[in-house]
Formats: structure tokens, C-alpha cells, sequence
């Protein structure tokens, strides 16, 4: 079960953070042959399925790197990410027993949410900032991130796991922090917009 089980947790992972450029690495490497997928998950290596995910992958690619828009994208896509993150787990135990089926999407959703709302907290903070360096190097950070985590979940499974369970400790802590942060951060500029124009209606 433990190529199974880091299968599931890694498609689940990186669909919360890069949903297409996952979908585009298994896809690939199922129908190239450096992996095996399971049946449930063999439309993944479908010409059309790669094309499609190729195309949105880069759509997301460059929509990552404008910081309005990022936003935007990621808000969008938290309901889209987190029940493809549900899906893929499922996917990826093949014919299993339904009830660890029903346990896998609910493990793979949450996972997804988890990875997705800590992406999605951390740049909206970087967002905030003005200048877009921060947010185009922080993209290139996540790209990479996915592809090295992806390569780990299928060809190194134990370290994947053991890395995993620290992303999730360190998720647990982050995400409350992020969020007061957004919200302070939204504050301040509410603020600063509000005595701004306060100011112009002086003038």
C-alpha cells in the first residue's frame, strides 16, 4: 500500500498547489511509461487530458505571476483544487474497498485544502507588497516545489510521507497566522484608501 498510499497523498498535495501542472506530470509520465498508474487513473495519460492540463498549465503559469490576478485565481480555483484533490485520491487506490475509497477522499480533499490554503495565505500576503519581484520569485519557488515533491511521491515514497507530515505540522501553525496577517493586511489598505480619499475631498 505505500506506493498506493504516496500516489494518492502527492497527487492530492500538488493539486492543492499546481492542480494542472500535477495532472500534466502524471499524465506524462504514466503514458511515457516511467510510472504505472492504476486503471482509475489512466485517463490522465489521455492525448486530450495532457493537452488540455498543458494548456491550462500554462494559463496558471502566467496568471500566477500578476498579483491581482493571482488572487483571483486562487480564490476561484478553491473550489475547484480541493475536490480534485479528493478525486485524484480516490483515483489513485484503484478498485480499493469503498469505505477506505470514501476515507481516501476525504484524506485526499483535506489534504488539498491544507496545501491550497496555505499557497493561497501566502501570497495573498505577498500580493500586498507593491513591488512584483517577491510574487514572480515565490511563483518559480512553488513550480519547482510541485515538480520535486511530485518526483519524491513517485520514486521516493518514505521521504515524500515523512516530508509530508512535516508540511502538515508546519501548515497546522501557519494558516491562522496568515489569515490574521490578510486580514490586517486588507485592513491597512482599506485604511489608507479610505484617508486617501478623504484627503482628495479636502483638496
Amino acid at each position: 500500500m505505500l506506493e498506493p498510499l504516496s500516489l494518492a497523498a502527492g497527487l492530492s498535495w500538488g493539486s492543492g498547489l499546481r492542480l494542472y501542472l500535477t495532472v500534466l506530470i502524471a499524465g506524462v509520465f504514466g503514458r511515457a511509461g516511467i510510472i504505472h498508474l492504476p486503471d482509475t487513473l489512466s485517463v490522465l495519460q489521455s492525448p486530450w487530458v495532457i493537452g488540455a492540463a498543458a494548456v491550462l498549465t500554462i494559463a496558471e503559469f502566467l496568471a500566477d505571476k500578476i498579483p491581482a490576478l493571482d488572487s483571483l485565481w486562487d480564490a476561484i480555483h478553491t473550489f475547484i483544487r480541493i475536490p480534485a484533490g479528493a478525486v485524484l485520491a480516490v483515483g489513485a487506490l484503484g478498485h480499493a474497498d469503498p469505505s477506505l475509497m470514501t476515507i481516501a477522499a476525504l484524506a485526499g480533499g483535506t489534504l488539498a485544502g491544507a496545501s491550497h490554503l496555505t499557497k493561497a495565505g501566502t501570497r495573498a500576503l505577498i500580493n500586498l507588497s507593491p513591488e512584483p519581484v517577491s510574487n514572480v520569485v515565490t511563483s518559480a519557488a512553488e513550480d519547482g516545489l510541485v515538480f520535486g515533491g511530485l518526483l519524491l511521491a513517485l520514486f521516493v515514497p518514505v521521504l515524500f510521507l515523512v516530508l509530508l507530515v512535516g508540511f502538515l505540522v508546519l501548515a497546522s501553525w501557519a494558516l491562522p497566522r496568515l489569515w490574521r496577517g490578510v486580514q490586517g493586511g486588507f485592513r491597512g489598505m482599506a485604511t489608507h484608501m479610505v484617508s486617501r480619499l478623504a484627503r482628495s475631498r479636502h483638496d
